[in-house]
């Protein structure tokens, strides 16, 4: 039976309250539990001096060495909050430079804890993408799960159920795994955990979505029992589109805020779509805050790891659905005031594989050997900056369907290696329309249904005949060879393909090397023998398209 010690007595032998915390309410406190205020602990012992020495003779205990640091014991193990934007390159965080757009709380979780530079997706596209951080698996890897819009398959390992198998109360609001049909599969619920989508309110913008995430968040936490840890989605629906036309400059921003990517023309239509898209994404981090508010309220912020990422890139031509690094590259921000040391950016390449290994090793649980990525917690419990582990230094993407944009519901399938310096892509059917079949659908006048519908897009196809938009026409909706490589450090816009330059022969003969290999290694069908099973991968979400058949 654990000792119970009088309140008044602890009051008498503690300092003031707000010097170490709070006594929680009720005459008697249990000895092992009397929270911020037990000892020792590095701050009270600090503080107490003596005091804390005397407690320790009341309970009969002589404090010890402090412990080696290790995996977490199950007592102190941390909440995780996973916060998930749908469509966001890096590049669009206040962190990352961008001033057009206001991300104070991404900025925070920069500044408490690590800002990775080179974080990457799993695919261009959202359920093959958010399918790969769940499992820890290459696309190609999770069958139909990596592809677009398709099924989940069961055997599937997830890191919420590990987490729920040890002891987690797991759960997720807004847009977990999907889309797609998890059901189909034999799942009783979507593989990001149980869903919390009950509440709503009345959000500022047409083009937003009603469900109150942080309320949600809330119903959640009532749910949790008290001595369990938790492991909680919030996937945000923004910034996907469709977006409220004009919304930007409605709001106060000027044309001259957006920062227009290398791949799109220059203009004011485009520069509106920006501010757009930055005005969601701001909602998205507006309701990150009310969430960690909640979790400071509680007293559970210091003792949660906060990761904010995004599931793939800008949903604008050439950039989602797309191998480019607009398409792949996302931010990535991790905070856990326990144990990371904050103000630190890294510049190692991580992988959307190597989060759930991350999250599963913060809760002491050991990495299935199905996981094939690598868990980050050396990287986020170092105190370094920079290059932290000079083996992170390859990523690895894919793609197969997006949308129903080809003939027979067809693929564009990609594979994808990026390294410090590079970005080699194969695609393995150049023939096929990387953009989608070029032919409309249903009284469209264009097709290109793997490019969202939206003012970026008319302004392109609407101006193949003006030299200002015809050349960043044909980059998003040409056929491409079969081999891309790009110099990302002097060609972030991947403009320029250097597969035919000699000087950069050797360079891509070693990269395709290697991409063949890993592909190999790991049981990619479009290696292996049978590249055709993607093609019979049903797709279950989203509209079905008829396409005349390719010319023979």
């Amino acid at each position: 039976m654990p000792l119970l010690v009088p309140r008044r007595a602890l009051e008498t032998m503690l300092p003031p309250l707000n010097e170490c915390g709070t006594i929680p309410q009720g005459g008697e406190l249990r000895a092992e539990t009397i929270g911020k205020r037990s000892v020792p602990r590095d701050i009270c012992a600090a503080k107490c001096g003596c005091l804390a020495l005397l407690l320790l003779q009341v309970m009969g205990c002589t404090p010890g060495p402090n412990p080696e640091p290790g995996p977490p014991a199950r007592a102190s193990r941390p909440n995780i909050l996973l916060a998930i934007s749908d469509d966001q390159s890096w590049i669009h965080a206040g962190a990352y430079g961008d001033r057009g757009v206001d991300t104070p709380t991404f900025d925070r979780i920069a500044r408490q804890g690590v800002l990775f530079n080179n974080a990457f997706a799993a695919s261009p596209g959202c359920s093959p993408s958010r399918a790969a951080l769940l499992t820890g698996r290459h696309p190609w890897q999770n069958e139909e799960a990596g592809t677009h819009a398709s099924s989940f398959p069961k055997q599937l390992l997830t890191y919420p159920d590990l987490l729920e198998q040890a002891g987690y109360a797991v759960g997720f609001t807004g847009k977990g795994w999907g889309p797609g049909n998890w059901e189909i599969s034999g799942r009783a619920r979507n593989p990001a955990g149980p869903e919390f989508n009950e509440r709503e309110l009345e959000t500022p913008h047409d083009s937003i979505g009603l469900q109150d995430y942080a309320a949600n968040f809330e119903d959640f936490l009532d749910s949790v029992p008290e001595s369990g840890p938790f492991a909680f989605w919030y996937g945000g629906h923004e910034p996907h589109r469709i977006y409220e036309n004009g919304v930007g400059l409605k709001v106060g921003k000027e044309l001259s805020d957006a920062q227009v990517p290398p791949f799109l023309p220059d203009n004011d239509q485009i520069r509106s779509d920006i501010l757009d898209y930055y005005v969601e994404i701001e909602w998205f981090d507006t309701q990150l805050k009310r969430m960690l508010d909640l979790l400071g309220e509680r007293d559970l912020l210091h003792n949660t790891l906060v990761l904010v990422t995004s599931d793939n890139g800008m949903p604008f031509p050439r950039a989602k659905a797309n191998g480019y690094e607009y398409g792949i590259h996302v931010p990535l921000a991790v905070a856990w005031p326990a144990r990371v040391p904050g103000d630190r950016v890294v510049d190692d390449l991580v992988g959307f594989v190597d989060l759930a290994p991350t999250l599963l090793e913060v809760a002491g649980i050991e990495t299935p050997t199905a996981m094939v990525g690598r868990s980050l917690l050396d990287i986020l419990l170092s105190s370094a900056d920079g290059l932290v582990d000079a083996t992170r230094d390859r990523v690895f993407a894919a793609r197969e369907r997006h949308s129903s944009a080809r003939y027979d519901n067809w693929t564009y399938p990609i594979r994808a290696m990026r390294t410090r310096d590079f970005l080699y892509i194969r695609n393995f059917e150049p023939d096929r329309w990387p953009a989608g079949h070029p032919t409309g659908f249903e009284g469209d006048e264009f097709g290109y249904y793997d490019i969202d519908a939206a003012p970026s897009k008319s302004v392109l196809i609407e101006g193949p005949g003006d030299p200002a938009v015809a050349e960043f026409f044909h980059l998003a909706v040409d056929l491409r060879p079969e081999e891309e490589l790009f110099d990302v450090r002097r060609d972030p816009g991947n403009l320029v393909n250097l597969v035919d330059d000699p000087a950069f022969t050797d360079i891509k003969e070693r990269l395709a090397k290697e991409l063949n290999e890993t592909l190999r290694s790991t049981g990619d069908p479009r290696m292996t023998g049978g590249a055709e099973i993607w093609e019979s991968y049903e797709r279950y979400s989203g509209p079905m398209r008829s396409f005349p058949p390719p010319e023979l």
